[in-house]
């Protein structure tokens, strides 16, 4: 997805070294913990989308550069958190924080991340900014805690899964699309159209993830294949399988299962399949896509749009 960048691969580096110098701090064990997420690497691809956006209107990058770092450490928080929920020993192929430093390290520097993304919001006078963050905080913890509340709920409906990856993954995307082009003043007909392209995008985002996590190598994607099955989250495929899938009460044995085995993770996996369950999941997710590019029909032809469309089509056919 790199190459996809490459308009914007000087301004990203500068992204990255302002990410490292934000934590920075005089305590060598909170500067390594804190650091520990970012050093792993990751896509960047909020502060790259907030760039994005940014360029799609009157572009300055010190308008954009508090928010695209805040945007990243608002995502790195949610990840550390996620670990300790989730219990996850490795992210991005590395230990993470929680197998380094157990839960209550874990916990507070989720905390100082965010905390560290509210000092550099702090810094724009323009309201909106502040005011999507806010609201975008707050619905990404109600989808967390759906998330929590329905794990191992067979009876969750399409609706269900679309409301909480609205709020989980989509929302902070639309965010970042929409106000990097605010920060650079841009009028509300191109960053409501900015937004539209990022929740549709972050809808299809998810879903391919959630494809990926029944179908990719473990190697592509950094953590164990069917890690969803195995906290008993339920994901689009699988909703359609129970729906659909003439072993859907084996499948619903399977998934109500907390202690499943790998050759159970497969057989799960194998009726998800057989019964259509990635093909349709696809289909949902090109639907998302063919709205995302078309909510930039509008803007100005410019190098930003033409990435923001090539970002689409990258998500449609990307491995990991």
């Amino acid at each position: 997805m790199l190459e996809l960048f490459e308009e914007i691969k000087d301004e990203m580096a500068i992204v990255e070294r302002e990410l490292q110098a934000t934590l920075q701090t005089p305590d060598p064990f909170l500067t390594e913990t804190s650091t520990h997420l970012l050093k792993a690497g990751g896509k960047r691809l909020r502060p790259a989308f907030s760039l994005l956006g940014g360029k799609c209107a009157n572009f300055h990058l010190e308008r954009v550069l508090p928010l695209a770092v805040a945007l990243e450490l608002i995502h790195m928080a949610t990840l550390v958190h996620d670990d300790v929920v989730d219990a996850a020993m490795t992210r991005r192929g590395v230990p993470t924080i929680k197998a380094r430093w157990g839960n209550r390290i874990s916990t507070h520097i989720g905390d100082y991340l965010f905390a560290q993304s509210l000092i550099l919001i702090a810094s724009y006078d323009e309201p909106l900014i502040p005011r999507v963050l806010a609201n975008t905080s707050v619905k990404m913890c109600e989808g967390e805690i759906q998330q929590i509340s329905g794990s191992f709920d067979t009876e969750q409906t399409v609706k269900d899964y679309f409301y909480r990856i609205n709020r989980k993954t989509a929302l902070l995307i639309a965010a970042s699309c929409q106000l990097g082009a605010v920060a650079c003043g841009a009028p509300k007909e191109i960053h409501f159209a900015l937004r539209r392209y990022g929740h549709n995008i972050g809808m299809a985002f998810q879903i391919t993830d959630d494809i990926l996590d029944l179908v990719a190598e473990q190697r592509q994607l950094g953590k164990p294949v069917g890690s969803d099955l195995r906290q008993g989250i339920i994901t689009l495929p699988v909703i359609y399988a129970l729906e659909h899938s003439p072993r859907r009460e084996r499948l619903r044995t399977l998934i109500l299962s907390r202690d499943k085995n790998e050759e159970q993770i497969q057989e799960a996996i194998t009726i998800i399949q057989h019964c259509g369950g990635i093909k349709y999941s696809i289909e949902i997710a090109e639907k998302y896509i063919w709205k995302a590019k078309g909510a930039l029909r509008n803007l100005t032809s410019r190098p930003a749009k033409k990435i923001l469309e090539a970002i689409a089509d990258f998500i449609s056919i990307r491995k990991f």
